[in-house]
């Protein structure tokens, strides 16, 4: 039987990169990210436990799903830092009012 390649690898992968990427936006869209190719991943790997001889690219699963995990924890890092940064500034609200202050120095109008 000719061996199949699990199919969900290389979008994990890509999630994965994408999750880096998008990590310095508040850290959610990394979280996201890295969660959705945790599913993914976890699906493949039930698929790999059924039939390990019917697929040739478990290595690639593992990676997939350790660059996935790292993305979750970068994502979780960033979020918690935001959180206290906009905590350590005062709260939202004093957040925003020092944005207005910087907006009106540049001449940025809203």
């Amino acid at each position: 039987m000719e061996q199949q390649k699990l199919p969900n690898v290389i979008i994990v992968i890509v999630l994965a990169i994408i999750s880096y990427l998008c990590c310095c936006i508040y850290g959610v869209p990394a979280i996201i990210l890295s969660g959705i190719g945790l599913i993914l991943v976890r699906s493949d790997e039930r698929k790999y436990r059924e039939n390990p001889e019917g697929y040739s690219n478990y290595s690639q699963l593992k990676t997939a799903k350790i660059m996935a995990i790292i993305g979750l924890v970068i994502g979780v890092l960033y979020l918690i830092w935001t959180i206290y940064q906009i905590q350590s500034m005062g709260g939202w609200d004093a957040m925003m009012e020092q944005s207005r202050e910087i907006m009106e120095q540049w001449g940025i109008e809203e």
